[in-house]
């Protein structure tokens, strides 16, 4: 039985790392059965980390493999150790496969995660298909190049997927993330959007306009409800310009009337509005045009 692992991993050098964990042995297929048992069946914590330690360096094997999309090798050994970790929780020896064989799942799952989300600012892929797609199509156009219309249709055919999906994700792959401001030498053109892009929401002619407006249409609304008759005005106001609104059954009960009749008293007075402001209502709250 091999004895508890101590070697010390390195922090501060990734190299250094990678020198350290090729350096742990590996276990024997007995070793690895007894440790996996210990784990499962006691909870040996330490018979966990010995599952670990020995396959980090298959870890750092495979994250190798996405190093193409641009994110730290490190930042990807990291995620890989995760699956790896969950893989050893779930791990059942008696299943008859390798660790090694089942963690390779887990591994690539937590990396394929860590990539959709730190490849792009915003995300390049949301939906099942689209995740399914994005790894797929990035080593097929590595292949192909852009794709014409027969090679999408044969991509989309063989990944289960329709063309325009296809289409989609190739065009979310050639975007660019850009900064909204960047720093500029001396002589240099801005054009980040910072220098087009401008926020009007405190623009002072915007915001009288916004006041006028909304006065206008209060004025309007007052002079209209003026034209109602008590019992009328009263439903409106109840229903829909105070709070806590009172329901068709509270009025019904309030006027001794079913909540039908209140239904149609309310219907009257929107008319009846209407005409009085000579307006579909847009400057009515927009829960009184419902």
């Amino acid at each position: 039985m091999t004895n508890t692992l101590n070697l010390p991993l390195p922090t501060g050098s990734l190299e250094a790392y990678i020198g350290a964990v090729q350096r742990i042995p590996m276990l024997s297929e007995e070793d690895e059965r007894e440790l996996a048992l210990r784990f499962r069946n006691d909870a040996d914590l330490d018979a966990a980390k010995q599952l670990v330690m020995s396959h980090l360096r298959f870890v750092v094997r495979v994250a190798r493999g996405y190093l193409g999309y641009g994110l730290p090798h490190g930042d990807l050994i990291q995620e890989g150790n995760i699956g790896l970790m969950k893989a050893v929780k779930r791990f059942d020896p008696a299943v008859g496969v390798r660790l090694v064989s089942f963690a390779v799942h887990w591994i690539r799952a937590e990396i394929h995660e860590f990539i959709l989300r730190n490849w792009r600012i915003v995300k390049v892929a949301t939906t099942k298909a689209q995740r399914k797609l994005f790894f797929n199509l990035r080593s097929a156009k590595q292949r192909l190049g852009w794709m014409n219309a027969q090679e999408v249709e044969s991509v989309a055919k063989d990944l289960g997927v329709d063309a325009k999906t296809v289409l989609l994700m190739e065009e979310r792959m050639n975007a660019h993330d850009q900064a909204f401001d960047v720093s500029l030498e001396d002589g240099e053109e801005d054009y980040s959007p910072s220098s087009y892009l401008a926020d009007t929401r405190f623009e002072p002619t915007e915001q009288l306009e916004a006041a006028e407006e909304a006065s206008d249409g209060a004025e309007q609304l007052a002079h209209a409800l003026s034209s109602l008759d008590a019992r009328s005005r009263d439903i409106i106001a109840s229903r829909w310009l105070t709070e806590p609104k009172q329901t068709l059954h509270e009025l019904a009960g309030k006027y001794s009337v079913s909540a039908e009749r209140i239904r149609q008293i309310e219907a009257n007075a929107f008319n009846t509005l209407k005409r009085a402001m000579k307006t579909d209502l847009p400057l009515l709250p927009a829960a009184l045009k419902r």
